[in-house]
């Protein structure tokens, strides 16, 4: 299941369990809205695959104990902060080339 880190690799933002404004990677990179779709471009630094919202775990127990009291969501930041000299060599390699076919 997904870690829902708490907050940006980038910028620190906090991104609470709830947050819909989270995106993660296939990698669950997780990076705030802003952060994704503006500074980024939707290229994942660390995998250069494109972002979506992160799901939201539900806060009560609907149903088999799948909830965030069962499964809390991960405390301890993972800090990243992006090369964007880098990222921008990056972005311009994958240019035109969609999410889904990197």
């Amino acid at each position: 299941m997904l870690e829902l880190r708490p907050c940006c690799e980038h910028c620190a933002t906090a991104l609470p369990p709830a947050s819909t404004q989270a995106r993660i990677c296939s990698f669950e990179c997780t990076f705030c809205a802003a952060c994704a779709e503006g500074l980024l471009g939707n290229v994942c630094p660390n995998c250069g695959g494109g972002f979506v919202p992160r799901p939201i775990r539900p806060a009560h127990n609907w149903k088999g104990e799948n909830y965030l009291g069962a499964h809390p969501a991960r405390t301890e930041p993972k800090l990243r902060p992006v090369d964007l000299a880098a990222h921008a060599t990056l972005v311009e390699a994958l240019s035109g080339v969609p999410p889904e076919r990197r």
